[in-house]
């Protein structure tokens, strides 16, 4: 199990433990966290899962893709750390990953 800090819209930080192989946003929507919509279920196509990756872990995770960059590009709350977290593996190099679900749009 890979642990991960998630914030959630109120700013209150909630550790999780996540299985190695899910996306972040399987570990947060597993962790209770019902804000994070994740309407298309991961299939990369909606950005209802978007988060701010705390920018200690930014050079951690794998690059973002065109299709990402596009989705994260309708986004009014997209900042310089906004990710897709059904684009992130959970995987130990990423274990104590802090991310902040961002404002719905």
């Amino acid at each position: 199990m890979v642990k991960l800090v998630v914030v959630n819209r109120a700013g209150e930080a909630a550790e999780i433990e996540a299985e190695e192989g899910l996306s972040v946003m399987e570990a947060i929507r597993d962790g209770g966290f019902d804000e994070l919509l994740a309407l298309c279920g991961g299939c990369c196509s909606c950005a209802t899962c978007h988060v701010h990756v705390d920018p200690a872990f930014w050079d951690q995770l794998s690059p973002m893709s065109e299709d990402e960059n596009d989705l994260l590009d309708s986004s009014d709350k997209r900042n310089e750390f906004s990710r897709l977290s059904c684009q992130i593996k959970v995987e130990p190099a990423v274990a104590g990953l802090k991310v902040t679900i961002a404002e719905e749009d």
